[in-house]
């Protein structure tokens, strides 16, 4: 329906331009103003048809230049053929894709020329008409072509396009003698203009939000992800590396042991990960008692002491405020894990009226752990932002510690 309405619409338009013109010169002849009117009414009726003509749905579009230099699969070639001519592919689709995308600009801007010409053409005939006439037929035309102009051409371009109806409406008048009958086709000119152009401006911010979400949409699920995958893995990878040990120990029961926690964990992450990319919306518990599993967890797979201390009336946060308090402290706990290995962790949660405060702090370690350089900084201070709070993280005391606040 989205491409049938305007067809319809301007194959209407024309008709009525005809059926209107026909009756006005029921008898057209071959000298004088019916034949001015004749010739006019043909030439408007051509060119609308014409632009008619141009505008394409989608699927008749040319295709971009990425569709129409993808080289043919080679297929049933001997080794050696399917070598040399994926070689000579390889060599000239550089050349064939730069000319495909010039021929495409080129198609582009002919296209742009042409239906600026035509809106042009159909601008002048329809005030070369309407001045004969005097019909509404003509005025809708007009009026018809500006808003064309506006929502298919740039501005540039529909500004010139809008100029040349004033100039025309304005010599018109003149010519005339009755410059006060034009004045209104002029201002109903310049608020179709500035209509057409506001929409259009109005659908392209729409656009434009709709890919901001997106993009948004991208970096929340990108930040779920790796939460979840640098908690799962890195503890997986402890229980793994302790199981190998184990193993060349031959204290087999208890790298049996590491390797079901590792599976576990595996199982868990698996879990989230499909939960974090599906998007689905489920109750979860409250965040101390997320805090607490998170601190159990740690204190299993670091084998070093967790300190949790939640102070303040212990309240439910918005479910996004409680999901960033707890992939930060998960972030955090994990950051220990592998930059700090054998160094314990405290956890404090502060509740007050204004907001909530989380700090995770560790001391320094005598292990030497494995370099930094991922995004989990950087995923916890986008989620701070997004909430309109504030992320630190920095050494202190001695120790390192992230302190993230956020509004209640």
């Amino acid at each position: 329906m989205s491409r049938v309405v305007p067809v319809a619409l301007r194959l209407g338009l024309i008709v009525l331009l005809i059926v209107v013109q026909v009756r006005a010169t029921p008898a057209p002849g071959l000298t004088g103003v019916a034949l001015a009117v004749t010739l006019l009414t043909v030439a408007l009726a051509l060119t609308l048809l014409a632009l008619l003509l141009m505008s394409r749905p989608p699927h008749l579009l040319p295709r971009p230049p990425h569709f129409m230099s993808r080289p043919a699969p080679l297929l049933s070639r001997p080794p050696h053929e399917t070598s040399r001519r994926a070689t000579a592919v390889d060599t000239a689709q550089p050349h064939r894709e730069a000319a495909s995308r010039k021929a495409f600009r080129l198609s582009g801007r002919a296209s742009q020329l042409v239906t600026l010409i035509a809106l042009g053409l159909a601008v002048l005939l329809s005030i070369a008409l309407n001045s004969i006439t005097h019909s509404g037929v003509t005025i809708g035309v007009l009026l018809v072509c500006v808003s064309l102009a506006v929502s298919r051409l740039s501005l540039r371009q529909s500004f010139i396009v809008g100029l040349l109806a004033v100039v025309g409406l304005v010599v018109a008048a003149e010519l005339s003698g009755s410059p006060a009958n034009d004045l209104t086709l002029v201002l109903s000119v310049c608020l179709i203009f500035l209509i057409t152009y506001a929409a259009k401006q109005r659908k392209a911010t729409r656009a434009a939000e709709a890919r901001e979400a997106v993009l948004a949409e991208r970096a929340r699920i990108a930040r779920e992800i790796h939460d979840i995958l640098a908690h799962s893995l890195s503890a997986q990878l402890v229980h793994l590396e302790g199981a190998k040990l184990l193993l060349r120990a031959e204290r087999t029961a208890e790298a049996l042991d590491r390797v079901t926690h590792a599976r576990d964990l595996a199982k868990s992450g698996l879990d989230e990960a499909r939960r974090a990319v599906s998007a689905l919306r489920e109750d979860p518990p409250a965040l101390p008692v997320a805090l607490r599993t998170l601190a159990k967890d740690f204190e299993h797979t670091a084998h070093q002491s967790c300190t949790l201390r939640i102070s303040g009336p212990e309240q439910r946060l918005p479910p996004e405020t409680e999901l960033a308090l707890l992939r930060t402290a998960q972030e955090a706990l994990t950051n220990v894990r592998r930059h700090a290995p054998g160094s314990p962790a405290k956890v404090e949660l502060d509740f007050d009226p204004t907001g909530c405060d989380l700090r995770v702090t560790n001391p320094a370690s005598a292990e030497k752990g494995s370099p930094g350089g991922g995004y989990g900084l950087v995923g916890m201070r986008e989620r701070a932002e997004l909430l309109g709070g504030t992320l630190s993280a920095g050494e202190r005391d001695g120790g390192f510690q992230v302190h993230l606040r956020v509004p209640a």
